[in-house]
């Protein structure tokens, strides 16, 4: 919707939240299911320059972590290449998703899904994915924690000069010193640029640049997050 939005030529900042998704979209256009009154699912419609576009993802992320941390989460970092974890269970997603007509960007739109609620028991995800009341151990307003977060994403999408988005980025993400698994690849994660690629070493030590996957490993970061 929010896409069909930006093609009709919706201002930047208008979005749509979805109390229910039953066919949402997440990475490599997998079936992404928002149970009712469980979660945040809201789309941001973003009119940035080109060379913004990867950065995206980053504001979306740091702006999750902010609020998890503000309502009392423990243990926030970031999982590349777009996830937001408490004590190293999944509890949000970020993905964002260019329109270009012709040779010209028309637009962007930054979805991002927040478990604020959700019940993962029989799921298959218990012990791998987590809600923010279940990390708080309180009630939460669902819609208190929306305008937080898009305050942050305002804040973060202002920080890119500079270098200061990337920065916090990087620092906040947990990367692994032990080897991991992405599409086939392995490797130990050797750093992240700016376009939020990330570099793998492999065994033999030539480095792959790798700009989404799957990264599989059990294994906290360095710094215990």
């Amino acid at each position: 919707m929010a896409l069909d939005w930006l093609r009709q030529g919706a201002p930047a900042g208008a979005f749509v939240v979805a109390d229910e998704q039953t066919r949402g979209r997440g990475r490599q256009g997998r079936n992404w299911h928002t149970p009712a009154g469980s979660a945040i699912a809201v789309s941001i419609i973003l009119r940035p320059g080109p060379e913004a576009l990867p950065q995206l993802t980053m504001a979306g992320a740091l702006a999750i972590a902010d609020v998890a941390e503000e309502v009392g989460a423990q243990k926030v970092c970031l999982k590349w290449p777009n996830d937001v974890l408490a004590r190293w269970h999944k509890l949000a997603g970020v993905l964002s998703e260019a329109l270009w007509q012709g040779n010209g960007l028309r637009g962007a739109v930054l979805g991002m899904g927040i478990n604020v609620r959700v019940d993962f028991r029989g799921s298959g995800l218990q012990g791998r994915a987590t809600s923010l009341e279940a990390e708080c151990g309180r009630r939460l307003e669902r819609a208190h924690l929306l305008k937080l977060l898009l305050d942050r994403v305002e804040h973060w999408l202002g920080q890119q000069e500079d270098g200061r988005l990337y920065t916090a980025w990087r620092g906040r993400l947990s990367l692994p010193k032990t080897p991991v698994v992405i599409e086939g690849l392995t490797g130990v994660p050797a750093a992240v640029r700016p376009d939020g690629s990330l570099l793998l070493r492999d065994a033999a030590g030539q480095m792959h640049t790798l700009y989404s996957g799957d990264m599989q490993t059990g294994q906290p970061g360095p710094d215990g997050r």
